[in-house]
């Protein structure tokens, strides 16, 4: 396992190309033609409807979604319907899992978690787990969603992850676009976010820059490399 991830941050990146990019991102892992990454970004309104295909869990028509702008993806990350948009941290960690690294998908999954939860913990935020669900939940109401595919490697022993977390940061997101779905298909809990917890304002990129110590102390890292890889670009777009 390299002790170097690079870690990016685009302030705004359209769904498909992110999704584009985490596929060429996997491939380049696998065939080790590149390094592990962690994409930091905020997306444009979107839905995206995970492999527990409950297309009853959006509430909105196409012509609504079409009226709001708010566009819809069928993926292929585990996990029902959520919504990404701005005021919102997305994280995409394309990490190689093999045996020297001793993390099985489940633990995976919940490291992901403790990393949002210790950044909550040190903005005074007691946040945690609920039994049956996965995401960080403050309370009864859920702050961050996680949803992730575990791609099998072709030219080595191990999985590569994709897809992710998202951590909803800004005041109103809920309803901004939770309001038109029954979000990961859980209609007895809502969803919060930290500046509605705080009722501080936060900057996004500020966050990614606080939360990335705790992502490279759990998974290991000893050098994060910031870069703009993927900045210049979706600015363009």
């Amino acid at each position: 396992m390299s002790s170097i991830i690079h870690v990016s941050y685009t302030p705004l990146m359209e769904y498909a190309a992110a999704w584009d990019k985490q596929k060429e991102l996997v491939q380049a892992v696998d065939t080790g033609d590149g390094g592990e990454q962690l994409l930091l970004l905020q997306h444009p309104p979107t839905y995206t409807i995970g492999s527990q295909r409950h297309p009853e869990h959006l509430l909105w028509s196409e012509e609504e979604l079409k009226e709001r702008g708010i566009a819809l993806f069928q993926i292929d990350r585990g996990g029902d319907i959520t919504y990404h948009g701005p005021g919102q941290l997305v994280g995409y960690p394309i990490l190689l899992l093999d045996t020297s690294r001793g993390m099985d998908p489940h633990r995976y999954l919940r490291t992901l978690e403790q990393v949002i939860i210790d950044y909550l913990a040190e903005q005074g935020i007691e946040a945690g787990r609920k039994e049956a669900y996965t995401g960080v939940w403050v309370g009864d109401l859920k702050i961050a969603a996680i949803g992730i595919k575990f791609n099998k490697c072709r030219s080595r022993r191990g999985f590569i992850t994709s897809h992710g977390f998202a951590f909803n940061i800004a005041s109103g997101i809920e309803q901004q676009g939770f309001s038109g779905i029954i979000p990961c298909g859980i209609e007895e809990y809502g969803v919060t976010s930290l500046e509605d917890i705080t009722g501080r304002a936060y900057d996004i990129r500020q966050v990614a820059n606080e939360i990335v110590p705790h992502f490279a102390r759990h998974f290991g890292y000893e050098q994060p490399e910031w870069g703009t890889t993927f900045t210049e670009k979706a600015e363009q777009e």
